[in-house]
């Protein structure tokens, strides 16, 4: 099927891995005939912004971080915890920024990642066999709400909408501002180490702020509550993203647009033949799933079509040629920002595979960002049987592709998480990945082990994570790395050694 031959509802004609079965087909089209007159939730032109952002990941100009839950609940959809999900995403990417001295790129998990896949339509619970929960947008985790409800797709839509209401309105009236830096959940880092650490940053840049102001730059900062403008320090971008897995609902949210006209050569700028596009309207970026990039299936197919740019997972059971046919197919006339392959391999796999991929994708000319996904290849159970990570595994599988990637002559060019700022009233952070600087052993795992999805780092797991990839791109910048060094393991054994 040629590009000019694709519609929103092509992938139809192909199989479709991570299918839901609904008992009422009628009621499901009616639900998704409503979506599909809904407002988009984002536009073409932020769509293309984020396109814009990614090329210049792609040369190495900026870094991407990519964030947020497993899987978002619709009970979630609080001031608390969305507020708690963007403040660790700014912390985050601010230290980032410190050690590295480049603009941070922040996608996060957010505003529609309801849906997860499943490796069994059943699972057992106690003695009763019932459909596995598929996430807030099919089913109810509650063993009696398994049956799939059309009406959560709409209810994921308004969810949605909320969310990222929340948002926009959070990163347009100073939450993000760099003015007062210690607003961002500081109070709720219960670690000396990490306070210890983060104030020190805060008082870099806060220094370099005052810098500013003496040399005329920001003479005088009037509050947004009083009408002051937002200005360069006071806002940032950030762009929402999810799995694509529930064709049918991104069917429903994918328009036919304009190219914004700052894209068209100055002749095609008042012409009424103007090129379209199709665009998912649901989110800025969306992924394809390990589970569902089969080369002739309903994902890819569906893929290849939208305008978004997209990310790929790779793990171990992607052999070289096909990584290269799947981006033929995605990427055909290898424009860039539009590919992100986000690699998850285990901390024990990455060195068989990285590499090979790398070269693959050299050779094939196609241009690629490449991320780390350090979390879904080294989950494990602990003896309590709940699902964990350990601070160090993920840490182990971040280093090794920061060097594979420097011995390829190739260049990581982001990360992406599953982390959670949220804390009780008490201000303690979930307890769910063992280890790191507050060395969470599994006794202590049951204390507020929220998740209902996979294991997340918690506020203070995240930010030794941050600290540890900007202190390297730090010492990288002043030339203080030593060749094949495993600086993050080094660094990890050093600032947080008991």
């Amino acid at each position: 099927m040629s590009q000019s031959e694709w519609k929103p509802d092509s992938w139809r004609s192909r199989p479709a891995a991570q299918g839901v079965e609904y008992p009422d087909q009628e009621h499901l089209n009616r639900v998704l005939s409503k979506i599909s007159t809904l407002p988009p939730l984002v536009t073409p032109s932020e769509i293309e912004r984020l396109r814009h952002q990614l090329s210049l990941v792609e040369r190495n100009e900026a870094f991407l971080l990519h964030a947020g839950d497993c899987a978002e609940s619709f009970d979630a959809c609080t001031h608390e915890n969305i507020s708690a999900k963007i403040g660790l995403i700014l912390s985050f990417s601010l230290i980032l920024i410190w050690g590295a001295r480049l603009p941070i790129v922040r996608i996060g998990r957010i505003a529609g990642q309801y849906a997860k896949p499943r490796s069994s339509a059943m699972e057992k619970i106690g003695d009763k066999e019932v459909l596995s929960f598929r996430g807030d947008n099919v089913n109810g985790l509650d063993p009696n709400d398994r049956t799939p409800d059309p009406e959560r797709l709409l209810s994921a839509y308004f969810h949605s909408t909320a969310t990222l209401n929340h948002i926009r309105s959070l990163l347009t009236s100073g939450f993000a501002s760099l003015h007062h830096p210690r607003s961002w959940s500081l109070s709720h880092v219960r670690s000396p180490a990490l306070r210890a650490e983060f104030e020190r940053i805060n008082e870099g840049l806060n220094d370099a702020l005052g810098f500013t102001r003496t040399i005329g730059f920001w003479q005088e900062h009037t509050p947004y509550e009083k009408g002051g403008g937002r200005g360069a320090l006071g806002e940032v971008d950030f762009y929402t993203s999810h799995e694509g897995l529930m064709l049918n609902y991104e069917e429903a949210m994918t328009r036919k647009f304009p190219l914004p006209e700052a894209l068209l050569p100055p002749p095609s700028r008042s012409s009424r033949g103007a090129p379209h596009a199709y665009y998912n309207t649901s989110a800025h970026f969306l992924w394809i799933g390990d589970r569902t990039r089969q080369l002739d299936g309903a994902h890819v197919e569906y893929f290849r079509g939208i305008r978004n740019p997209i990310g790929i997972k790779v793990g171990p059971s992607m052999k070289d040629e096909e990584l290269v046919r799947l981006l033929d197919i995605v990427n055909p006339d290898k424009e860039s920002g539009r590919v992100t392959l986000i690699t998850r391999y285990g901390a024990g796999k990455v060195e068989n595979f990285l590499a090979g991929h790398i070269a693959a994708v050299q050779k094939s000319g196609h241009p690629v960002i490449w991320i780390c996904d350090p979390m879904h290849g080294n989950t494990l159970t602990s003896s309590s049987g709940l699902k964990t990570r350990h601070f160090g595994t993920i840490i182990s599988e971040l280093t090794s592709c920061i060097r594979i990637h420097t011995e390829c002559n190739s260049r990581l060019g982001g990360v992406s998480l599953e982390f959670t700022g949220e804390f009780n009233d008490e201000g303690f952070s979930v307890t769910e990945c063992l280890g790191g600087s507050m060395e969470l052993s599994e006794d202590q795992l049951e204390l507020r082990y929220q998740s209902f999805c996979d294991p997340r780092l918690n506020f203070e797991q995240s930010l030794d994570v941050a600290f540890l990839i900007s202190n390297y791109f730090k010492k990288e910048r002043l030339g203080q790395n030593r060749a094949g060094a495993d600086v993050l393991f080094s660094e990890l054994a050093g600032r947080f050694a008991k």
